[in-house]
């Protein structure tokens, strides 16, 4: 791997995602950070090649990373299943990757249980000195997540889904420049609720879903635990409408949109404005998000995901999607994706493909992203 080119893209990575305040401009720029942004990007293959669609759209096996409410309208009893992602693929990385693993299993016919896990690796980190000097030991920053759930019908055409999480993210460990502060592993307990909808018993017709993710306590990364970060808390609503033409094809259509809950940061950097920030509580940091003084521009805080697919005897699978992210100061990302997938026996293979965009410095880092996908039914 370029190192050079590695270093130049942690560094972007860390200033959008990862932690560190804003430091004072001349036009102060709301800026919304938290830490294991990975949290937020869509581990699944079916979801990729639909824009990240995922809330309302008809039951899969994948939902256990999502919305789980949905997962006891399937017709299979219990399954396994894995996703790969190679991340920033197009930047010339090789060791950046999203990998998950899940199981769910129907207790009845109105219950279900899950569990899953999720590790992203930001590949090989090579350190150097303030001079520029590589002589610091290398290391290889990771996280991972892992849940459980439970997932229960209300009633025929409504359901619910509630999630337990613990979440490990190591970026460094050690202490460096001769300073007191030792970094370390950041580790913290999260949860899920999820809601699901359907309009008739056989799916046909309009569904809606509901996600309130990675509600949970905030993450520190050193023995100077006085600022604690927040986790990348989410609400998601989707709509989506299944049409059966016949008994072999159907289409169905969806668009979620999502809300990241996490207050923006001081756009003044004084002591006191920084300690006011770090200060607040996780429920009321849910909250803030929304207001004037915290919170980010409605048109800039929102992401949606359009999508489409079309399904043929539940056998084959074609797939489209869109997505917008309308925060212009983190670049306004925008891309459309593909996808399909085929069913053979027991097995279910999923593909995505996010199609390339935009060129030079404003060359989209996720083109010609692949995800793969494959479920095992039991």
């Amino acid at each position: 791997m370029n190192s050079s080119k590695f270093k130049i893209v942690f560094l972007c990575f860390a200033f959008v995602s990862f932690v560190q305040m804003v430091q004072a401009q001349t036009n102060k720029i709301p800026i919304v950070s938290t830490a294991v942004p990975f949290m937020l990007i869509s581990p699944d293959a079916r979801s990729g090649g639909m824009g990240n669609l995922s809330l309302a759209m008809s039951p899969e096996a994948n939902d256990l990373f999502g919305n789980t409410a949905k997962l006891p309208y399937l017709n299979e009893n219990k399954s396994f299943l894995i996703n790969y992602t190679p991340w920033l693929k197009d930047l010339g990385l090789n060791d950046v990757y999203l990998a998950s693993a899940g199981f769910y299993k129907k207790l009845d016919d109105k219950s279900s249980i899950n569990s899953s896990l999720r590790f992203f690796s930001l590949g090989n980190i090579d350190f150097s000195d303030e001079v520029g000097n590589v002589n610091l030991p290398s290391q290889r920053p990771s996280e991972f997540s892992y849940d459980l759930g439970y997932s229960l019908l209300l009633t025929d055409k409504f359901s619910m889904g509630v999630t337990l999480r613990y979440i490990h993210s190591k970026l460094v460990s050690g202490s460096y420049g001769g300073t007191a502060i030792n970094y370390r592993a950041g580790n913290t307990l999260a949860g899920d609720i999820s809601l699901f909808y359907k309009q008739n018993e056989d799916l046909q017709g309009l569904h809606a879903g509901l996600l309130l993710s990675n509600l949970g306590g905030k993450i520190s990364y050193s023995n100077e635990t006085k600022n604690k970060y927040f986790i990348p808390a989410n609400l998601g609503v989707g709509i989506g409408y299944l049409n059966k033409m016949d008994a072999d094809n159907s289409i169905e259509l969806g668009v979620d949109i999502n809300r990241i809950m996490v207050p923006a940061n001081p756009d003044n950097t004084s002591v006191e404005s920084v300690n006011q920030y770090f200060s607040q509580s996780v429920v009321s940091s849910w909250f803030n998000s929304f207001n004037n003084k915290y919170g980010m521009p409605l048109g800039e805080s929102l992401k949606a995901s359009l999508g489409i697919e079309y399904n043929y005897t539940n056998r084959f699978y074609l797939r489209g999607g869109y997505f917008i992210d309308n925060n212009k100061n983190l670049g306004s990302m925008q891309y459309f994706t593909l996808g399909t997938s085929f069913q053979y026996q027991q097995s279910k293979f999923n593909i995505s493909y996010l199609v390339p965009s935009g060129g030079g410095i404003s060359k989209n880092p996720l083109s010609n992203t692949l995800r793969f996908g494959t479920i095992f039914y039991f």
